[in-house]
């Protein structure tokens, strides 16, 4: 039996870190021996098997460690904590021959998210995405804004990458004043992005319009892969999620109905308030300053969420059309390609990034 077929030892156990580690061996179905340096450690119960080792720096633990890797067959120690794991790898070729760390120091696992969200907003400030656009930019955010906007993005589960962050922040800094709608939001991404450049462009507030039913997720011209995918996903715990991601965002400037897009459309037309248990009350304007399109993908349906809600896109205002290049069929592209065709009298600019299509509006659009 080799090492990486024996149990691995996580210590200490209850660290959030070791936890989700747990649930990483449970799932590959790797034995897992939990350790704690605290007699009545509550992590205990979640484990399998379990250990008691005394601190890293009573002269015991060595003795204490050798037993628990014979006693248990250990084949690799999994420790997020930075002071048991430089005191492992400094000492564990002595205390146990062959048996190594699984895990990188914590320390630069903890912080690699962060310097790489520090590296993508240098790069972006580095090469600025120049538009064609007549409308007056606002000053671009700070290296430090955009790489929290990025860093907290990636905490966020989603499709939205880094390069359609990017052209997110800089159509923001090109948009006039009014609501932000988004048209299909899951877990919160990009709505996520949405509502923090709202408030830091001084734009709006957030609509998100999503029913959260599984019968309307799949797209019905999709690839069968994209329904078999989707098939165990709960859409009321995807709510749940979203909830969760946008509530520490708000300030009284996000919230969403629950329905579908083309009922959404007729309620934000004739109700300028929207009520939430989780969000409280949200006015709205009735225009739209930036609308992102990303609801179900079929063509019938996106080119129906383009004549529900393109309409009230004000002058000078974005559309945001996802998927526009979607390797599971070709609805959006269709109906993008359409508008595009219909309205190029009200079009002042136009690109392709990130996978989706950015449409700018004409600031004179109403009287061409």
């Amino acid at each position: 039996m080799t090492n990486s077929d024996k149990p691995v030892l996580i210590f200490p156990s209850g660290m959030p870190r070791s936890l989700e580690y747990l649930q990483d061996c449970l799932r590959d179905k790797r034995a897992v021996i939990g350790a704690s340096s605290l007699p009545n450690d509550v992590s205990k119960g979640q484990y399998p098997a379990w250990t008691f080792l005394p601190l890293v720096t009573q002269p015991e633990f060595n003795d204490a460690l050798k037993h628990a890797v014979a006693e248990f067959n250990i084949g690799g120690i999994y420790s997020p904590n930075p002071v048991v794991w430089e005191y492992l790898n400094q000492h564990l070729k002595d205390i146990a021959p062959g048996i190594a760390l699984i895990n990188d120091a914590p320390v630069g696992s903890e912080l690699s998210g962060y310097r790489s969200a520090t590296a993508h907003a240098r790069d972006m400030i580095d090469n600025p995405l120049c538009l064609a656009s007549s409308t007056a930019a606002q000053p671009s955010l700070s290296e430090l804004e955009l790489a929290s906007l990025f860093r907290h993005a990636d905490l966020i589960p989603g499709m939205c990458g880094h390069e359609k962050i990017s052209a997110l922040c800089e159509i923001a800094r090109y948009s006039p004043q009014g609501d932000i709608v988004e048209i299909g939001s899951w877990w919160g991404k990009s709505a996520f992005v949405l509502a923090r450049l709202a408030r830091c462009f001084r734009i709006g507030s957030l609509l998100c319009v999503d029913p959260w039913t599984n019968e309307l997720l799949v797209s019905k011209d999709a690839d069968a892969m994209v329904s078999k995918a989707f098939a165990a996903v709960d859409a009321g715990e995807a709510l749940k999620v979203f909830e969760m991601n946008l509530l520490p965002y708000s300030a009284g400037h996000v919230n969403y109905l629950r329905m579908p897009s083309t009922a959404g459309a007729q309620q934000y037309k004739s109700s300028r308030g929207v009520r939430t248990e989780a969000f409280g009350t949200t006015d709205y304007l009735g225009k739209i300053a930036i609308l992102h399109i990303d609801g179900n993908h079929s063509y019938p349906d996106v080119k129906a969420d383009i004549a529900a809600w393109s309409g009230f896109v004000r002058d000078g205002g974005w559309i945001i059309l996802d998927d526009y290049n979607w390797a599971y069929g070709n609805g959006p592209q269709r109906a993008a390609d359409e508008y595009l065709s219909e309205s190029r009298h009200r079009i002042e600019t136009a690109f392709f990034m990130g996978g989706a299509l950015f449409i700018q509006l004409s600031e004179c659009s109403a009287r061409a």
